[in-house]
């Protein structure tokens, strides 16, 4: 008991979860604890300033050759800051520029796709001139869009069917950037989601300004938008080959298999499913989690997450009379993450870190349980004997598998006669209707037993029966005999009336 009064259990502090520029929304760990808006602002303000490192390189190397080019035609010695350079240092000056030029060109490639060359005055007529070009460019992945895409299509046209002119034209800007995006291979997963953040970013605000301020119809229609879009995008965008995350998944999965001995008691979550409530809710939230990696778009992906955190605070209120706090909820999350072991769990973080409409990160019920989701993740990933309260000797010999939490504290704190602990949870569950179907088997023997005996007994009853009727007349038999003639009327009826 001293020993459950000592536990420390899993805490982290709400500040924690919070962006660290201190700007009140929620941070993230793939954005090095800031949150998207912050994370974009400091991506851009690193990448212009690689941009003008580049520009000030590309412009001293162009002035040298210059002046190398004008000293040759002129006979004339090369100045001293003009002197070539050994060819080493040379190739390790031009590469820089390489990169500056393939940068530039990037640069001015992702300012074409951009949402504002949708809304420009201009880009009706643009898209007039382009539009053969367009439809010769259309790339396989929208030639081939499965069910889902199509679907998505249709939705989101019929969607649209009921707004304004302006905000139906929505539908071929999201068509034309979807165009622009899939036919560029050869860009990396930050970049594409620079570009999909930018498009919703820049069609917000449009939004916003066309309806006056008013959130709630741009929320909706930036939902539709998301939708459309990452249907589309799903297949080139989840999990792609120029990141680490399906080599992060697995080393996830394993991680959740070697820690498969993990239990509540441990963890110190306040959830006892020996309470049938409490089961099963936890039942409940280890669908969800694991039905997240079924849904393509960010926005259901984390409607799953949500369900998983309610259903998780249903099964703590199932056990405890009082409301949870966020203390009770991680640890009891971590747990639910551990018994799922979801699929593609980092990959799909990182989807909806990359690809989900950023408000919703940000702030809100959604944000705050997808932040502790990554916690969740971090936890598990860096998970010690000390998160644990057990010493380095049991945390190696629980991950070896030489010992089973079960088995040891069974063999030292149960009393013989005890029932499995509340912490075993499913196990215990699973061993008590394994014990009760033994009873019951045994029960069923013994009555099959005594059936046998009665069928027996009433086959032999019969003759049974006849051998005792059989005996009685052997010995007490039965004679018959007709009475004699005499004058006695009585003796004979019809003498009565003679004469």
């Amino acid at each position: 008991m001293s020993q459950k009064t000592e536990r420390r259990g899993i805490h982290v502090d709400q500040s924690e979860l919070l962006c660290k520029k201190g700007c009140g929304f929620y941070g993230n760990g793939a954005w090095q604890g800031l949150c998207s808006k912050c994370w974009r602002e400091e991506y851009q303000r690193v990448r212009q300033k690689q941009i003008q490192d580049d520009w000030a390189l590309a412009e001293k190397l162009q002035r040298e050759e210059e002046a190398a080019a004008y000293a040759s035609s002129h006979g004339t010695p090369v100045p001293a800051q003009s002197t070539p350079l050994p060819t080493n240092q040379s190739q390790s000056l031009l590469g820089p520029f390489s990169k500056f030029e393939e940068k530039k060109s990037n640069e001015k490639t992702r300012k074409v796709t951009t949402v504002k060359k949708f809304f420009s005055p201009s880009s009706r007529s643009a898209s007039k001139k382009d539009s053969p070009e367009v439809k010769t460019s259309s790339p396989s992945t929208l030639r081939h869009a499965g069910f889902d895409s199509d679907q998505a299509s249709k939705d989101f046209a019929e969607f649209l069917k009921n707004m304004q002119r302006p905000v139906r034209e929505i539908h071929k800007q999201c068509h034309s950037f979807l165009i622009n995006v899939s036919s560029k291979k050869d860009l990396s997963a930050e970049e594409m989601s620079e570009c999909v953040q930018d498009f919703y970013q820049n069609l917000a605000d449009r939004l916003m300004s066309h309806f006056k301020g008013s959130s709630e119809p741009v929320e909706q229609v930036m939902d539709q938008v998301e939708k459309y879009i990452m249907t589309r995008l799903y297949k080139s965008v989840f999990c792609p080959e120029t990141t680490d995350d399906e080599k992060k998944d697995l080393a996830m999965q394993n991680r959740i298999r070697a820690l498969h001995w993990v239990n509540i008691h441990m963890l110190c979550a306040p959830m006892d499913e020996e309470v049938p409530e409490a089961s099963g809710n936890v039942v409940k939230a280890i669908t969800d989690i694991i039905e997240m990696d079924s849904k393509k778009v960010p926005r259901d992906k984390l409607a799953c997450v949500t369900r998983c955190s309610k259903h998780i605070f249903a099964a703590i209120a199932g056990t405890k009379s009082e409301p949870a706090s966020a203390d009770d909820f991680l640890p009891s999350l971590i747990y639910v993450v551990l018994k799922a072991n979801p699929p593609r769990l980092q990959s799909n973080i990182q989807y909806i870190t990359r690809f989900c409409n950023p408000s919703r990160l940000m702030t809100g019920e959604d944000g705050y349980y997808f932040t502790n989701l990554c916690c969740a993740a971090a936890f598990i990933e860096k998970l010690d004997a000390q998160s644990l309260n057990l010493t380095p000797d049991e945390f190696q010999s629980y991950m070896s598998g030489q010992v089973s939490p079960h088995s040891e504290r069974s063999r030292t704190d149960a009393p013989p006669d005890s029932g499995p602990s509340s912490a075993d949870g499913p196990l215990a569950q699973l061993r008590r209707n394994l014990d009760l179907l033994s009873e019951l088997s045994a029960r069923q023997e013994a009555l099959m037993e005594a059936a046998h005996v009665f069928h027996a007994e009433l086959l032999a009853w019969p003759d049974g029966v006849r051998q005792e009727v059989r005996d009685a007349v052997e010995k007490h038999p039965l004679n018959v005999s007709r009475p004699a003639a005499t004058g006695n009327p009585l003796a004979d009826p019809t003498q009565m009336f003679a004469g």
